[in-house]
């Protein structure tokens, strides 16, 4: 099993700038790629950012060049840096854990936290 706890997000100005932060712990040996999803109201939820354990990154296109995702393997932590955040920004930005056994892939995430972009 894989936990994921995140920061807490919160309320930011149009323009602003926000770092979540997920830090994962149990069974992480076999995780291969994490990221962040969000899902707004009404919306389903989309992959905003993901890096692998190899660091390679990709993002949704509606991200690219505000949003940055990187990974601190000695503290087991991904994190994820917006600047120029939208109101469209806002939405419960969830964390995910790719973990890999037996050519399987199993998702794990974490509890949520919501992002809330308005003047």
């Amino acid at each position: 099993q894989v936990q994921l706890v995140e920061s807490v997000g919160g309320l930011v100005q149009p323009g602003g700038s926000l770092r979540l932060s997920c830090v994962a712990s149990g069974s992480i040996s076999s995780i291969r790629a994490m990221g962040w999803y969000r899902q707004a109201p009404g919306k389903e939820r989309e992959l905003v950012a993901q890096i692998t354990s190899g660091a390679v990154t990709n993002y949704t296109d509606s991200v690219k060049g505000r949003f940055t995702i990187s990974g601190d393997n000695a503290k087991n932590t991904v994190y994820l840096q917006m600047n120029s955040l939208k109101p469209e920004d806002t939405a419960v930005y969830y964390c995910n854990a790719k973990r890999v056994r037996f050519g399987r892939v199993n998702d794990y995430w974490g509890q949520g936290t919501q992002v809330t972009v308005s003047s």
